[in-house]
Formats: structure tokens, sequence, C-alpha cells
């Protein structure tokens, strides 16, 4: 298999395990702990969406050589597929949207559960909730652009079977 079909399969099934964790096991287990397991497989699915493109791209010999970072990838996402293909620029505010989270997360020196929603607070205490109304729309959104990396990175799949 080839790198972009390895990272669109694994972005297919961190949207399943982020999707069966929010339906199926949060309900049961009520820890709002694991709507950030829900957010980082979320994320997990974006990213992966989105190196699959990339690959796919730059194994065609479309976009130039690149670093292997997140920073590099998406700038090339961003700047060059996005426009090429005509994909929404919804998934990438999405894709900022979500990491701008799990990085204040990474950062926050105080997090906390109030209810149904994890709470997590910068230094100088700006706020930010993952709920789980919030997170069904961002799993929507993020099931939509996964299929839609699929069907474009699955043009010339039938090429390397």
């Amino acid at each position: 298999m080839e790198e972009f079909q390895v990272a669109i399969e694994a972005a297919k099934k961190n949207i399943r395990i982020a999707d069966h964790m929010l339906i199926m096991t949060f309900p049961l287990v009520k820890d709002p702990k694991l709507l950030l397991a829900v957010l980082e497989n979320t994320f997990s699915a974006l990213s992966n969406a989105m190196f699959s493109i990339v690959y796919y791209e730059r194994l065609f010999k479309r976009i130039p050589q690149h670093r292997d970072t997140f920073e590099s990838k998406f700038n090339l996402f961003q700047t060059t597929i996005v426009p090429r293909h005509s994909i929404n620029k919804e998934y990438v505010k999405l894709i900022q949207e979500i990491r701008e989270v799990l990085l204040d997360h990474k950062k926050s020196p105080v997090e906390f559960s109030r209810g149904d929603r994890f709470v997590i607070c910068s230094e100088n205490y700006h706020v930010k909730t993952i709920g789980v109304p919030e997170l069904k729309k961002q799993i929507m959104k993020t099931k939509l652009f996964v299929s839609d990396i699929e069907r474009l990175v699955s043009k010339n799949a039938g090429i390397f079977k």
C-alpha cells in the first residue's frame, strides 16, 4: 500500500473510534475527560486525511518536497491543495480550531470537569469548553472531510494495487 492509502485508512479508523467513544462509551461512563480523547481522535482523523492528500499530491509530483512536520504539511494543504481541488475552506478552519484546543490543553495549568463538559483554562484564565453537541458537529464535519479526501485520492488508487 502506498503512503496516502495507509493515511486515509488510519483517518477512517480514527473517526470510527471517536464516533464510538462519543456515542457508545461516553453515555455509559459519563466521564468528561473522555471528551478530550474523542477530540484527539477527531484531530487524528483530520490530520491523517490531510496527510493522505499531501502524500498523494507528492507522489504525482504536484507539490514540492516538504519537511515532515504538521505545520509544513498543513501550509501546503492550505495554500496549494485546497484551491487546486476546491476543498471547502471550512475544513481548514476545523483543523485549526481543534488543533488550537489541543495545544491549549497541553499548555493549560488548570482543567476540570463541570457537568458533562470538560473545561480547559489558560494561564490568564481564558476558558475553553468541550461538550457533546460541539463534538457531534465536529465528528460529522470530519466524516465528510475524510470521505471527500478518500474520493480524491481513490481516483488513481487502482494504479497502485
